[in-house]
């Protein structure tokens, strides 16, 4: 039984929206570049302007993206009337006493892991004069999109999508899994992910319930969660990003108890926020969330904030004008609670767990600043292959090993002018970079780009590689060779240098 007569319409509205070129793609095409990065940055003029032709495109952008109020016969003329009517039934369209019509959810059509989806959720903000209410149910949002870069999308036997929301992260799931488990505490969420996945004419077990009460017991392959994350006080404003805990509770609690639900061998890939304090540094916060054995986490920060410019952040997303009153009184208690729990700093990022069964935990927490467009999913894959590898081998057994430069890793030789010769230019940094995935740069010395320089998949081994350097260099036999163990060791962690079989494995 469905639970809102949004499911029942969603498969032949979707198939009218597909026949007609109501896409991502398609809209792009109708407003042309200079209108469609205007939608993009919330500008509606713009994209109005844009679609003042009679064409159904536009008129389908003017109802479903704009949210004007059009004549009833021009929105029967664009959907027909059997869909119409349906609209009407499920309340997705308003009508007046004036024979004028506006729809009031949003159905926006985005490109989700290559291929087109339409999800259903209440408007946004961005195009329209309305501010989300508290119980307002978000779209496809920076949040959820970093998260699905982030997820990988190999095939997989069970997925749990943690607080679903409209079901953005549970539809990057659905051509790579095969059962989908998707929870939240609030009914209206859940009716829209019923007919987002309705939509795209997949199955996936609707569950109610807060955080993994629903699921208790229960364990999966794959776990995604954009939990709502917002550090500041023990409240509940909007649902979808106050979780009533205090500060980084919520993410606290989802790390915590992730990997209580994980199979043997399962991960899971999370959105969280984390604060910083004098007291404790944010890598030892975060890693303190996780047990002492049974897990492998990479615990990611993408971006941190400053308390001021945090709260100003967050009051402007739920359309709070900051010269207001009400901004500034929200903006005094929050800042006050901030500095009550000495709190100097909100970090933003990923959090990704793997099951090793009942080894000691281990546990990465780093900075990744760096601006790059690639995918994180497969990189995090590959990161949990490359530490499995390492957690497997002793330091003796990794010397005795054969490797290879990542291919297209770059070596940057940095030169600045020579100010104690007072002409030409002098060394200043050697390092070596990768040009894919996360773009890791490593800063290396020239014993070390040598001897990695000298790394073959069928060659000699690492230490064997490092005497022949020592003999060339007329340098002490093994002098070299527990340092160049811990800066291999470093590169692998993060793909500069790859064991030889792993690499063999992935041609």
């Amino acid at each position: 039984m469905n639970r809102s007569p949004l499911t029942s319409l969603a498969p032949d509205l979707i198939d009218l929206f597909a026949k007609v070129g109501f896409s991502a793609d398609g809209i792009a095409m109708q407003l042309g570049p200079e209108a469609t990065e205007a939608m993009h940055r919330g500008e509606p003029a713009a994209v109005r302007y844009a679609t003042r032709d009679s064409s159904v495109l536009s008129g389908l952008i003017r109802a479903f993206i704009l949210h004007d109020r059009l004549p009833t016969n021009e929105l029967i003329e664009l959907v027909g009337e059997a869909l119409f009517a349906s609209l009407i039934d499920a309340h997705v369209v308003e009508v007046d006493e004036h024979d004028s019509c506006r729809v009031v959810l949003d159905i926006r059509p985005h490109v989700i892991v290559g291929t087109d989806r339409w999800v259903f959720s209440d408007p946004d903000a961005a195009m329209t004069a309305q501010a989300p209410n508290p119980d307002h149910v978000l779209g496809v949002g920076a949040a959820s999109l970093s998260l699905l870069q982030s997820t990988p999308v190999t095939p997989v036997g069970s997925v749990l999508d943690l607080g679903t929301g409209s079901g953005v992260q549970a539809l990057g799931q659905i051509n790579c899994a095969e059962k989908i488990t998707a929870t939240d505490i609030h009914p209206p969420a859940l009716d829209l992910a019923e007919a987002t996945f309705a939509g795209a004419n997949a199955q996936v077990e609707l569950l109610k319930g807060p955080w993994f009460e629903p699921v208790a017991g229960k364990k999966f392959d794959r776990i995604v969660a954009n939990p709502p994350f917002v550090v500041g006080l023990p409240e509940v404003g909007h649902i979808y990003r106050d979780s009533g805990l205090n500060l980084d509770g919520a993410s606290e609690l989802v790390v915590s108890q992730a990997p209580e639900h994980l199979a043997s061998g399962g991960t899971a890939h999370l959105l969280a926020a984390w604060v910083h304090t004098a007291e404790q540094s944010w890598q030892q916060r975060v890693a303190s969330w996780l047990p002492d054995r049974g897990v492998a986490a990479w615990i990611i920060e993408r971006d941190v904030a400053d308390p001021a410019l945090y709260v100003g952040t967050w009051l402007r997303d739920e359309s709070v004008d900051p010269r207001s009153s009400e901004a500034a009184e929200r903006t005094e208690a929050w800042l006050s609670h901030f500095a009550e729990h000495g709190v100097t700093g909100i970090g933003f990022g990923f959090v990704a767990i793997r099951d090793i069964g009942d080894e000691p935990s281990e546990i990465l927490a780093e900075e990744m600043s760096q601006t790059f467009t690639d995918p994180l999913g497969p990189e995090v894959e590959e990161y949990f292959l490359r530490t499995a590898w390492l957690r497997e081998r002793s330091a003796a057994q990794i010397a005795d090993a054969q490797f290879l430069v990542r291919p297209g890793v770059a070596k940057e030789e940095v030169t600045l002018a020579d100010t104690e010769a007072g002409v030409g230019f002098a060394p200043a940094a050697l390092r070596i970079t990768r040009t894919d995935g996360p773009r890791w740069s490593h800063d290396v010395d020239k014993h070390l780009a040598s001897i990695i320089a000298g790394l073959h998949p069928a060659g000699l081994s690492l230490r064997e590689t490092v005497g022949l350097y020592e003999m060339a260099q007329g340098l002490p036999e093994d002098c070299l060779v527990e340092d160049a163990i811990t800066a291999v060791v470093d590169l692998i962690r993060h793909g500069l240098v790859l064991p030889a079989e792993l690499a063999s494995e992935d041609q």
